[in-house]
């Protein structure tokens, strides 16, 4: 469903993605772990055409991501994106957030936006926020309505960016517990997450990635458990049993 060849990234001199390629299947959950700096984000901003990549190849459903394309808009339709910060508009209510994109983007009527909205956030466990403004939430009710947000726009894929790391520990699950409903609900996911024990529950794949490439991938048993590559042990390490 997903497909990088060999894609190269820079910001500068900086060589953020060196020579990337990954497969995804529908249906599929990959997760990707790493360093900060290693180029996880650059991948799924790549992926959504928010970076243009400037070598290699990258496909959504056989159409090319090129975000100076008329398919961008398409691939966006079918790719949705959960980001780090949440991303709300501040002067839209919860229920506003999550019509927005299917009124003026796929041209639903209002009424039918609104309920499927309704649908979603009762999903996500926020019925009772939809007139609710994102500075009335906590962090943690921000992002489920992020994640409603991108449903609504009723994807193929999800891509999520560090989902949980901008969130109070407290806060954590409640969004991961979304996610492994999506996950049984058969949503092809890629994740960038520190989360290693939610990668280890509910990834078909997981990918460590250092300096702009694949260092290992492989089942989450395999690559978690018994890592092969001494830099993906070392990260592991210090990631479950930091100082």
């Amino acid at each position: 469903m997903i497909v990088l060849r060999d894609v190269h990234k820079s910001f500068g001199t900086n060589h953020v993605l060196r020579g990337f390629s990954l497969h995804v299947k529908k249906g599929e959950i990959v997760c990707i772990i790493g360093p900060s700096g290693s180029g996880k984000s650059t991948v799924l901003r790549c992926i959504n055409g928010l970076e243009t990549y400037d070598g290699g190849d990258i496909h959504v459903e056989g159409m090319r991501v090129d975000a100076k394309s008329d398919l961008i808009q398409s691939i966006r339709r079918r790719v949705s994106m959960v980001f780090q910060r949440f991303n709300l508009f501040p002067h839209r209510t919860v229920l506003e957030n999550v019509t927005e994109g299917p009124i003026y983007v796929n041209q639903m009527p209002v009424a039918k936006a609104q309920m499927q909205g309704r649908a979603l956030l009762a999903q996500v466990g926020l019925s009772d926020k939809e007139e609710a403004f994102p500075k009335q939430l906590s962090g943690g009710q921000q992002q489920r309505v992020a994640i409603a947000r991108a449903l609504a726009m009723a994807p193929e894929a999800i891509l999520f960016d560090e989902p949980t790391s901008a969130l109070d520990p407290e806060l954590v699950g409640e969004v991961l517990a979304v996610m492994r409903d999506l996950a049984r609900q058969g949503m092809t996911m890629i994740v960038v997450t520190h989360e290693i024990a939610f990668a280890r529950e509910v990834a078909d794949r997981v990918i460590f990635m250092d300096q702009g490439v694949i260092v290992e991938e492989g089942d989450a048993q395999s690559v978690l458990s018994r890592p092969q590559h001494a830099r993906t042990q070392d990260f592991l390490r210090r990631v479950t049993h930091p100082l």
